[in-house]
């Protein structure tokens, strides 16, 4: 065990206080980071694992009172300290946002959702093996600079999106998705108050600094998420190894806005297959005006994998894909509401 810093936050000044300093006091040769500490269902796993070490961890549950509401109505307000059980089970969220719904359902197993928080959850760092693996050196995301074991490892789970020459390691989220399909914003707290920024801008492509994985500044807390209007004609799809608490081989959210069966508006993101929640949105173009059929429904599955590059042992995830999002297609578009 490694020794850290202790402190629980009695309020959010204090909270974002106290990862802020905590931050500035890094070292990072070391990898010591300031954390935040909810549900720890991931953070607690990196530090057995030795992969994260942080120099002090920061109990944030003391905010869950303020932080975790569920409010609904025209727009959609979610607390990040949310339990990801109690939203998946909310009477709204199955009405009028079952994408959400469905993704934190089949997110991981019943024990961690009660546990793991909204706002953990869309921090959650890769399943990358060589990651998580400390006894493997080259690893861009551990120690920049020396490599990517996954580039010529075994590479099942990696992206096909998203990748970098430095990086090709899968966002292993399943929220996240739902979120960027629906352009969702978030509430950002720091030292200098509250800050609003797009889902979207939040996590950071590889590029040659797979280290840095979001936006966020030094000692800042997502404390809410904001969805505009309601989108009951929506799904989440996720196809697996296995039915129960395994991550995605290829997901995809859709959302659709369709009158009198033409498609007025569209939303895709794809999980499973890219470096960060990933938005087709060159698909959901192809959508916008048309009437559904099989042959629309193949074009944009094709369309959202244009980009997409495999390896030795993820290149199925490419036609895996495609499947996956021309039936969640299907799904939506014949989807009573």
């Amino acid at each position: 065990m490694r020794p850290f810093l202790y402190q629980k936050a009695t309020d959010p000044g204090m909270a974002v206080q106290a990862l802020g300093a905590a931050a500035a006091a890094n070292d990072p040769l070391t990898r010591a980071t300031a954390q935040p500490l909810a549900g720890g269902t991931t953070l607690i796993d990196l530090m057995k694992l030795d992969v994260m070490r942080p120099a002090a961890i920061v109990d944030i549950n003391p905010l869950a009172r303020g932080w975790s509401a569920i409010e609904t109505g025209e727009n959609l307000r979610l607390g990040a300290l949310a339990r990801m059980s109690d939203v998946a089970a909310h009477d709204e969220m199955q009405r009028n946002y079952p994408v959400i719904a469905n993704s934190l359902k089949l997110a991981a197993s019943a024990q961690l959702r009660n546990m793991a928080t909204l706002g953990g959850n869309v921090m959650q760092r890769t399943r990358c093996s060589y990651f998580r693996d400390v006894s493997y050196e080259n690893c861009n995301k551990r120690n920049p600079g020396s490599g990517c074991a996954a580039m010529d490892g075994v590479n099942r789970m990696h992206a096909v999106l998203g990748t970098s020459d430095q990086c090709i390691a899968t966002y292993p989220g399943d929220f996240a998705q739902a979120l960027i399909a629906l352009d969702a914003m978030l509430e950002i707290t720091g030292v200098s108050g509250t800050r609003n920024m797009p889902f979207a801008e939040l996590h950071k492509a590889p590029g040659n600094t797979p280290d840095i994985e979001t936006t966020l500044r030094p000692g800042e807390l997502i404390s809410a998420f904001v969805i505009r209007g309601r989108w009951p004609r929506s799904v989440y799809l996720k196809a697996r190894d296995r039915q129960s608490y395994e991550f995605a081989l290829s997901s995809a959210a859709i959302a659709l806005d369709v009158q009198d069966g033409t498609i007025r508006d569209a939303r895709i993101a794809l999980g499973g297959v890219a470096t960060v929640p990933w938005r087709a949105r060159e698909a959901e173009a192809l959508l916008k005006g048309q009437k559904f059929d099989d042959g629309l429904a193949q074009r944009v599955a094709d369309a959202a994998f244009a980009d997409a590059r495999g390896r030795r042992h993820n290149g199925f995830k490419i036609a895996l894909g495609k499947r996956v999002v021309a039936r969640a297609l299907q799904q939506a578009v014949t989807m009573e509401i």
